[in-house]
């Protein structure tokens, strides 16, 4: 089909590029699960004694994960965050960045860790084509720490921290998961130890995911946030000031030093830019929903690129309006380390 000639006068309106769902949402994002492994276990994430995970050889391999990223680039996704599980678990996961990083369309490559693993591979993936990196950080009592997380490591945590902001990651995003139970003097020392490393503090509520995930209940973050933001002469970013869903404060012009991302109480459903791929290729459309696409058992089974994008566009089509976190969380049997966060 030809293009419409720059002098058509028809009047007709341009068509929308990329990929706009069916409430003329356009995705633009995708997260990629490279493994489901973790080498902690927080319990907001994934059950203690869990042993459902996937098996090794459905895992797609980096040559197939690049294939469907570029798929994806080519209808217009344009950010794209390696994710687990723990990522960096996974052999070869920055030569994956790097192949991913060159695809055409690719202008925002970033890693989602724990960060046990970092200080270890932060040149690497620097090197790779990353350039932003989120890290899970709960507190900073060792004891605490090993309590949420089942083990004694966060010297490794802090060290790994330390390597990524030596190899020039900026800005270095730590995620919080504060609940009910959370200590507020934990967040505290937290938002101290960000602003003196000059990282930005993400407070987050847990998703209500798995059986595990709705022992969690959600805390009023807005308020927390508001309170932390007061005791530390931080004001209100501008509205559109970063990228996503978080609501943030900033030190008067500079960069956003805390915010807060609130999926159930004040969720931005509305907005949502981002599916994720699971390890094995499926496709999911919504955290709190369950509708996929399996898009790794089409690719081996011999699916074109062609066929591989309709399967793709026909998911997006279907992407549910919001999710059912706070009406049905029953609906949702899945772990969260099971999606890619």
């Amino acid at each position: 089909m030809n293009p419409r000639p720059a002098n058509d006068s028809s009047g007709a309106a341009p068509a929308p590029q990329g990929l706009i769902d069916g409430h003329g949402r356009r995705i633009d994002y995708l997260r990629v699960s490279v493994t489901d492994r973790c080498d902690l276990r927080c319990g907001y994430c994934m059950p203690k004694g869990f042993k459902g995970f996937e098996t090794p050889a459905n895992w797609l391999r980096h040559d197939e994960m690049a294939r469907l990223v570029g798929l994806f680039a080519g209808l217009g996704v344009s950010k794209v965050r390696l994710t687990g599980g723990e990522p960096l678990l996974r052999r070869g996961v920055a030569d994956l960045a790097g192949a991913i990083a060159a695809l055409p369309g690719v202008a925002d490559l970033s890693v989602s860790t724990n960060g046990t693993q970092l200080a270890r591979h932060a040149q690497a993936l620097r090197a790779a084509g990353v350039r932003r990196l989120n890290i899970s950080l709960d507190t900073l009592d060792v004891a605490e720490f090993t309590r949420i997380t089942g083990r004694d490591c966060l010297d490794a945590v802090l060290s790994g921290l330390m390597a990524a902001r030596d190899a020039g990651f900026t800005p270095i995003k730590l995620n919080s998961v504060v609940h009910a139970a959370t200590p507020e003097a934990d967040v505290r020392r937290l938002l101290g130890y960000a602003l003196a490393q000059g990282f930005i503090l993400r407070l987050i509520e847990p998703m209500p995911m798995g059986d595990s995930g709705r022992r969690y209940r959600h805390a009023d973050l807005g308020a927390l946030g508001a309170r932390l933001a007061a005791d530390h002469g931080l004001v209100p970013a501008l509205a559109g000031q970063g990228a996503g869903p978080a609501r943030y404060w900033t030190a008067g012009a500079g960069a956003p030093a805390l915010g807060v991302i609130t999926p159930l109480s004040r969720h931005f459903c509305a907005t949502c830019n981002r599916v994720r791929l699971g390890v094995d290729g499926t496709l999911y459309l919504c955290l709190g929903q369950e509708d996929q696409v399996p898009l790794g058992r089409l690719l081996r089974a011999g699916a074109s690129d062609a066929e591989l994008q309709a399967a793709i566009r026909a998911g997006i089509a279907a992407k549910p309006e919001r999710h059912e976190f706070t009406t049905r969380p029953e609906r949702i049997v899945r772990f969260m380390s099971q999606t890619g966060g």
